[in-house]
């Protein structure tokens, strides 16, 4: 492939992960992981309330992994609130998951802009050593795409497995008891997914640029070597 088409393409897989970094740091920022409606249990049961009538009982939250705000309700009207993971809620969530949650999300970020910075190098400079050239970007992408998915996976099963929205809207409540009716992942949790698949693509990027994969050998190359080896 002639070389100005190996820069065009190192220049886009550059240009994404360089898009996916600031995805992922303004994701990390922002309350928009999980939006999630709560029923107030207690409530509910105390007037055998059904249909419309749960209306009246019925809050919503959202949330990040940081802070969030919602809005309980249970048939006395709207109670707003706001809360934050650290230090509030330390004693009520599953606290090494959320923290791992957070550190697998600093390590994407950085490992997406050494990858930027790779990209770029690969397209603009000489990369003679090994882990500055292809080698050294599919080790990143891999790894990066790694974090992105262990960053889902540990979000999911802290939300899904440990009822996460639940343990939020039940904190601090002496009398009320709150049930998660439905949970849906929003735009930072997506953000991520987006992330994952754009270290797949580039992935696919360095192939289409004419690089084989680490460790795999063309059939051309083994040729080669059984010819050497047949002279000597």
């Amino acid at each position: 492939m002639p070389n100005q088409q190996k820069k065009i393409i190192f220049c886009m897989a550059g240009v994404l992960s360089f898009a996916c970094a600031l995805g992922v740091v303004t994701a990390l920022g922002t309350p928009l992981w999980i939006k999630a409606t709560i029923l107030c249990k207690t409530g509910a049961l105390l007037v055998n309330a059904s249909g419309q009538e749960l209306d009246k009982f019925m809050g919503e939250m959202q949330y990040g992994l940081f802070h969030g705000e919602g809005v309980r309700q249970c048939g006395l009207g709207a109670r707003p609130f706001r809360f934050s993971f650290f230090p509030d809620l330390l004693k009520a969530i599953p606290v090494s998951i959320h923290v791992n949650v957070i550190l697998f999300s600093a390590i994407l970020i950085v490992l997406t802009m050494v990858g930027t910075a790779f990209f770029m190098y690969n397209a603009f400079g000489k990369p003679f050593e090994t882990l500055h050239g292809p080698l050294g970007l599919y080790l990143l992408s891999f790894i990066s795409g790694s974090c992105g998915c262990l960053v889902m996976i540990l979000f999911a099963s802290e939300v899904k497995i440990h009822h996460l929205s639940e343990k939020i809207a039940n904190y601090k409540e002496a009398t009320y008891v709150y049930k998660t009716q439905s949970e849906k992942y929003t735009t930072s949790f997506w953000v991520v997914f987006i992330c994952f698949f754009v270290h797949f693509l580039n992935g696919l990027l360095i192939r289409l640029a004419g690089f084989q994969f680490p460790f795999a050998k063309s059939k051309d190359t083994e040729t080669t070597n059984v010819a050497a080896d047949l002279m000597y």
